[in-house]
């Protein structure tokens, strides 16, 4: 596994991480990688904003929604100019 050293972190970012990572239950470098996991990791980028949004809600509980019944035929938007 390769090693990474960050120099000139501003104190505030530090303090940031230090938070975070306390909240999460893990010390800052383990911190470090999840986040930069969670940013990097190809899953992340494979994804759409429709597949996010859905695991987000999912991982509250999700939510049932009635779909109304489609009785009509599809139709293309019509403008008045």
């Amino acid at each position: 596994m390769a090693t990474l050293t960050i120099r000139g972190l501003e104190d505030d970012l530090h303090r940031l991480l230090r938070i975070s990572a306390a909240h999460h239950g893990r010390s800052m470098e383990a911190e470090a990688r999840a986040i930069l996991r969670e940013r990097l990791a190809p899953k992340a980028a494979a994804t759409g904003l429709g597949s996010r949004i859905h695991d987000r809600i999912a991982a509250l509980g999700g939510v049932d929604l009635e779909l109304p019944d489609r009785n009509e035929t599809a139709r293309s938007a019509v403008f008045d100019e």
